[in-house]
């Protein structure tokens, strides 16, 4: 991978769905941004609000998903927005939404893709930060029961492996799977891929108040004999949609990443991990949150 130019988009663009969580109508919006402006969210619904950089220092703790914060606003699960403009080499834009997350759409990060090709992507006139992993990195939670290693690339390029395994009892088989991430691949292999939960996890998800207008039709839901009331696109749709979720988690380091990541049942929290461990290696010392807790 060479040193590339950054990019944004030409126009702003906008669209709408509702919200997994929060079960809210959101409108989101795309702006372009000038170079070195990074990737930013910024809540309209709340007067006087300013972006929230989509940066690793910006992130709360949170499960199953990735959130970011600042002056106590929030905005949640912003995993497939990142995904879908990390996919595409969209280094700029400013996000705007009228809710505390995007929409959810259909579990994937295609429409989001759509309407960013819709808006048209311009090269500027900076370079893109790089980072190249020189030696390994490795973390591991739960006895190795999830595990990240990063190492270098021989073919100079993001690829990401993802060892997907929930046990002889789970109805999601096995599968693994190796992606270069290019634009190309990214929209190609990845991009339709939807989020997936076990049926057990819906009703708990359910009795903390989210996804009250999110049905089985919206998302893979996964009962005892496979999928709910939907189809699979690819018979591996989970583990490309794992994938997926690194590709999105992975852009809250602000460069582009040369190395390959092998990744055994990690979620959300293990990506952040991984690359707050790179992040400590690239600036040769603490990364320090900027953000208040929402």
């Amino acid at each position: 991978m060479r040193q590339r130019l950054q990019r944004t988009i030409q126009r702003p663009v906008e669209t709408s769905g509702i919200g997994f969580l929060t079960g809210a109508d959101v409108k989101i919006r795309f702006l372009p941004a000038e170079p070195n402006h990074g990737i930013a969210f910024q809540r309209v619904d709340r007067a006087e609000t300013a972006p929230i950089p989509a940066r690793l220092e910006y992130t709360l703790p949170q499960q199953r998903r990735t959130t970011i914060a600042h002056r106590g606003i929030a905005v949640d699960m912003i995993e497939h927005v990142m995904a879908a403009l990390a996919g595409l080499q969209v280094d700029n834009c400013l996000v705007q939404l009228d809710a505390p997350e995007p929409p959810g759409f259909d579990g994937s990060c295609h429409p989001v893709v759509d309407c960013l090709l819709n808006a048209g992507l311009l090269e500027q006139d900076k370079l893109r930060p790089m980072f190249v992993i020189e030696n390994d990195v490795r973390i591991s939670f739960d006895n190795k029961d999830s595990e990240i290693v990063a190492t270098p690339s021989a073919r100079k390029s993001l690829t990401i492996t993802y060892h997907l395994d929930y046990g002889l009892r789970s109805p999601i088989s096995p599968q693994n799977l190796t992606t270069e991430i290019t634009p190309e691949t990214f929209v190609n292999e990845l991009s339709t891929s939807r989020t997936f939960v076990l049926e057990s996890e819906v009703e708990s998800l359910r009795a903390q108040g989210y996804g009250c207008r999110t049905t089985a039709k919206d998302l893979l839901v996964f009962g005892r004999n496979g999928v709910i009331d939907n189809q699979l696109r690819t018979a591996d749709e989970c583990v490309r949609h794992k994938i997926l979720d690194c590709v999105g988690d992975f852009a809250l380091i602000g460069h582009d990443i040369v190395g390959h990541f092998n990744a055994y049942r990690s979620g959300h929290r293990h990506n952040l991990e991984i690359i707050r461990r790179l992040q400590l290696i690239r600036h040769g010392s603490c990364v320090r949150p900027q953000q208040d807790a929402a």
